[in-house]
């Protein structure tokens, strides 16, 4: 199967260009792609994931990719899919979010194939340089404005109104396409459907500046479909904000529970879109999604590839042991790095005294309302301290209660936890 009909098996391909000759086109050549990321943040989100995935397909087919940070177009902002103007950040912000991508992308992707490394570039190498003079003389005399206004990104912007600032966004981004063409001889851009314009646009000003050359131009472009949820909600938002593909930002067992709570409408689709499984393990899963979707395989399985894809079976092996301890309840097995991933969000009190009576305890870290709430909740065994149980009334929380000398776990309820850190 080459790549063009695995991707359209998975779904993967939202709109391309002259689909005939890209077929043939990457079927007698090792070709060059490319696709952006803009630096908008410090950190690369679930949203990129699927662009990345997509080198990745291509670079196993034998083909060279290109990933190219936006340090330059970073200091404009794309007006696609947007409704309003993005602020716009200083150099030295763009320049360390440009740096932060570079390190990521370099993880993600293999960079040191001996045939066909992906290779990590930045815009601002060729934009950063160029004069005002250069860029009306050499790019902006190759299009038309009613052309550009005809652009989505640009026509849907129109009524709310758009700056020339982002009005010009699509020739920054149609030179970069002409750049790489020049220098690398690339000859498909891969991105969004949201790029679709932006992506016609610069196989225009590629043949349009050379057209008086005596060369043979093919260049093609590649989107892939808008990520949807079954329930209407984004693809990527959680009440908590954005999944971040940073382990600081977003740990890696909030990243495993993400994909493990995916919606069983949605989960083949995501092993599809996400994932380099082969069809005889999908059709298998879509079997345990059929016949017993209790069981959760396949959102699992998509939990384990994503993770192990993105942080290491390592920090895997780690979130699935978060994830069965607090299913069972059993909390004394877990280290302090993994009981920091696993309890990120949940009220902590920091403890100063050596020990403290429990219904002391509960009162002073807001875990009960008053003392005589902490004695009915610790007399309907309500309350568990690392897990177990505890409907002692005069029982004091002690040193033997803390795991790795410093935090003990009271739960009250089913699912509301509470950390208790102690001062070192």
């Amino acid at each position: 199967m080459d790549i063009l009909q695995d991707l359209e098996k998975r779904g993967l391909i939202q709109q391309t260009t002259d689909r005939e000759n890209l077929e043939k086109h990457l079927a007698e050549n090792q070709v060059t792609l490319y696709c952006g990321f803009d630096p908008t943040a410090d950190s690369l989100h679930i949203g990129h994931l699927l662009p990345i995935t997509m080198l990745k397909r291509f670079q196993l087919a034998g083909h060279k990719p290109i990933a190219l940070v936006g340090g330059g177009t970073g200091m404009i902002g794309d007006p696609s899919g947007r409704t309003a103007e993005r602020s716009l950040n200083t150099t030295e912000v763009v320049e360390g979010f440009s740096d932060k991508l570079k390190q990521q992308i370099s993880t993600l992707l293999d960079v040191s194939s001996e045939s066909n490394s992906v290779v990590v570039r930045n815009n601002r190498d060729w934009l950063g340089s160029m004069t005002v003079i250069d860029f009306l003389r050499d790019a902006g005399k190759h299009f038309g404005v009613n052309y550009m206004l005809a652009k989505e990104s640009v026509s849907a912007r129109i009524e709310q109104g758009i700056s020339f600032t982002e009005f010009s966004y699509m020739i920054l981004q149609s030179l970069d396409f002409q750049k790489l063409y020049e220098q690398e001889h690339c000859t498909l851009q891969i991105g969004g459907s949201d790029q679709w314009g932006n992506i016609t646009a610069g196989m225009e000003l590629i043949r349009r500046s050379r057209e008086n050359e005596d060369e043979d131009i093919k260049v093609f472009g590649l989107t892939v479909p808008l990520i949807t949820k079954a329930d209407g909600t984004k693809f990527g938002k959680t009440a908590g904000g954005a999944i971040w593909l940073d382990p600081e930002k977003t740990t890696p067992y909030e990243f495993y529970q993400f994909w493990i709570n995916t919606d069983d409408r949605d989960v083949m689709k995501f092993l599809r879109y996400f994932t380099f499984l082969s069809e005889a393990e999908l059709e298998e899963l879509q079997t345990e999604v059929n016949d017993r979707p209790e069981n959760r395989v396949a959102q699992k399985r998509l939990a384990e590839e994503m993770t192990k894809m993105v942080h290491s079976q390592k920090a895997l092996e780690q979130a699935q042991k978060i994830s069965d301890s607090l299913f069972s309840g059993d909390l004394k097995q877990l280290s302090v790095s993994e009981i920091e991933q696993g309890f990120k969000d949940v009220p902590t009190y920091q403890m100063d005294e050596e020990e403290m009576g429990l219904i002391d305890l509960l009162v002073h870290a807001k875990i009960s309302s008053s003392k005589r709430q902490a004695r009915e909740d610790i007399s309907n065994g309500a309350i568990y301290v690392n897990g177990e149980r505890q409907q002692d009334l005069q029982y004091t929380v002690t040193k033997e209660d803390r795991i790795e000398d410093t935090f003990t776990i009271i739960r009250r309820g089913k699912k509301k936890y509470f950390l208790i850190r102690y001062n070192s």
